[in-house]
């Protein structure tokens, strides 16, 4: 796991901008503290910063190939699970090797079949690829959209990032955000391809970006795809095993320190039960908790019960080395804290404690370990999340979480300027997003009318929901320099489980019956029976009252942040007795925008 950073341009001489080039690869030193290397030919300048994982000696980047027609050079970030295999495949093409890393089978790969490589991986990955055979750059994200790229495309190349710090380091690039990037930002849609910042853009998932002296073309080697599933439950519930089992062995390979993160789930317990039966070793599983959570723990809409007695039952079973991290309110309150998860995302969009919470998990972790599992996206996979049952929200015609996201927040929870609210335009632009994502479903001849449509709402799922949460942990772990691997992305099942029936997804009448059914055998009965609750967030009243202790801060000030957010609504809530759910995520959100106004100073174009 890496930090990747380039620039190409075919009418400009990199060679003198090499101190460029270095300010945009530092800003990738969270992502890759173990290492630093840069790559400058006339019209490509490429950095990386390394995080070792695998080969830890001889992954050394950028790597470089010479051949006759000139070098071809590799910044690589992530992992590809099927390297060995691989590796062997080019060997018997002639290929040889001088380390036993990834990245040069990646590079090999590139060399032997072109952009088809990305055909054959198995992998979280975004990488691009100098040919100076043919002056281009090709750069390449996974299917899922697990490892983040981008890029910004300028009047004679581009520049690219792992993240959009080290795009924005480049002074030619202004930080500007518009209307449109408003829109994106308060819409919680997570449009393919958006990034934001103006002129800036996503390498979509599954896809290929090319640039070369004609311009820049995208091709896609892998969408979602509709195919009849003929397999009967039992069959389907060993083959989704089956994936499980192969899909954590690919995971666990490392030079490092492994763990687990284990919230006693169905999700990250099924993995963690998974991996101790296939390690020689005993696993390190860590859980997240909060100072006197469980002894007064109130159920409510979202969670009906705490983790840690789920965590310990799981954690005794498998026999794990557990630990639990418990925090604070001052520490999830914490202004520095924020400010780093601000940092680490590059925007004010996070989800407040969860958020904080999850940086001091993954800060807490990197202590002890350099690789973790996660059961992230096995709701969106399996059909976990309470809006897949809920009535309005599988009727409503836009994403499904946003019917639950309203429901839960009410009109205390809108935050923005009246006159920017009107201008934005919101159910408009979500709309949009919304029917041209549902017009990219292939409907399945037959289907019932139910079944279409919760394979649209597993669709939006997939292609949406699932690369927020995606994006957050890869930011939020990366910013420690912890790799967080989700054996649930793997394409494969991804692909298997879309295809299944909702009637068979559901065969038990409750949420995620494939996996419970395909675990079962690992599970503690408790967790076998456990009702889906999300990650967790903190309920001390004291963490809400420190909120709102710092957002009286900014009332006194002429602060930008009121071109934002609504001054009378802040003030209201700063003095007010009540801190409900729907006030305490205005608080948080403000706040939010706040540090990243101060910290990133964008241009502002709101009209």
């Amino acid at each position: 796991m890496c930090g990747i950073t380039g620039w190409v341009a075919f009418r400009h001489d990199l060679r003198d901008e090499r101190e460029t080039l270095d300010a945009m690869t530092e800003t990738m030193a969270c992502r890759g503290p173990d290492d630093r290397g840069t790559f400058t030919t006339e019209h490509a300048a490429l950095g990386h910063r390394r995080l070792a994982i695998i080969d830890l000696p001889g992954g050394r980047q950028p790597m470089r190939v010479d051949t006759p027609g000139g070098p071809v050079a590799l910044v690589y970030s992530g992992e590809s699970y099927n390297f060995t295999e691989l590796r062997d495949e080019l060997r018997g093409r002639g290929h040889r090797f001088e380390t036993s890393s990834d990245t040069e089978v990646v590079l090999h790969a590139y060399l032997e079949w072109g952009v088809a490589l990305a055909d054959r991986l198995n992998g979280m990955y975004a990488f691009a690829i100098w040919d100076g055979r043919d002056d281009k750059l090709v750069m390449v994200r996974d299917r899922m959209g697990i490892k983040p790229f981008y890029y910004y495309e300028t009047a004679d190349g581009v520049l690219f990032g792992s993240e959009p710090k080290a795009i924005l380091a480049n002074p030619g690039v202004e930080p500007t955000v518009t209307l449109d990037g408003i829109r994106e930002l308060f819409g919680f849609v997570k449009t393919p391809g958006h990034a934001v910042w103006d002129g800036m853009r996503e390498v979509e998932p599954g896809t290929v970006v090319t640039v070369d002296r004609n311009g820049l073309h995208t091709t896609r080697y892998w969408a979602l795809r509709t195919r009849e599933h003929t397999d009967d439950q039992a069959t389907t519930v060993a083959r989704v095993r089956e994936l499980l089992d192969d899909i954590v062995a690919r995971q666990l390979v490392a030079d490092v320190p492994r763990c687990v993160l284990l919230s006693g789930g169905l999700d990250s317990s099924a993995m963690t039960a998974i991996a101790a039966q296939q390690l020689d070793e005993r696993v390190r599983s860590f859980a997240v908790d909060f100072v006197g959570h469980a002894e007064n723990f109130v159920p409510d809409e979202m969670r009906a019960t705490p983790d840690a007695p789920y965590v310990h039952d799981v954690a005794e079973l498998a026999g794990t080395d557990h630990q639990d991290i418990v925090l604070n309110s001052a520490q999830l309150a914490d202004p520095e804290v924020r400010a780093q998860v601000i940092r680490a995302r590059d925007l004010p969009n996070g989800l407040g404690d969860m958020d904080a919470s999850l940086y001091l998990l993954f800060k807490a972790i990197r202590g002890h370990s350099t690789v973790a599992l996660s059961g992230e996206s096995a709701d969106e996979v399996f059909g976990g999340y309470q809006q897949f049952f809920d009535p309005e929200a599988r009727k409503a015609a836009t994403f499904p979480w946003l019917v639950r996201f309203a429901r839960h927040r009410g009109e205390r929870g809108q935050i923005l300027n009246p006159a920017l609210l009107n201008n934005l335009r919101m159910e408009e632009y979500v709309g949009d997003a919304y029917r041209t994502s549902v017009s990219r479903v292939e409907p399945l001849p037959g289907e019932s009318a139910l079944e279409s449509r919760m394979r649209e709402i597993c669709y939006l799922h997939l292609t949406h929901f699932v690369r927020i949460l995606l994006d957050r942990k890869d930011r939020t772990s990366m910013a420690v320099g912890l790799e967080v691997r989700v054996p649930f992305c793997d394409h494969r099942l991804v692909e298997y489980v879309y295809n299944t029936p909702w009637s068979m997804k559901t065969f038990d009448g409750r949420e995620k019956s494939l996996l419970r059914a395909a675990t079962a055998d690992v599970l503690p009965q408790s967790v076998v029976e456990r009702v889906k609750s999300p990650y967790p967030s903190t309920q001390d009243p004291e963490y809400a009252k420190k909120l709102r202790e710092h957002v009286r801060g900014y009332l006194s000030a002429d602060h930008p942040v009121f071109d934002i957010v609504d001054r009378d609504w802040i003030r209201q809530v700063a003095h007010g007795e009540e801190i409900d759910q729907a006030v305490r995520f205005g608080l948080e959100r403000t706040l939010d925008i706040a540090i990243w106004l101060d910290m990133y100073k964008p241009v502002l174009k709101l009209s």
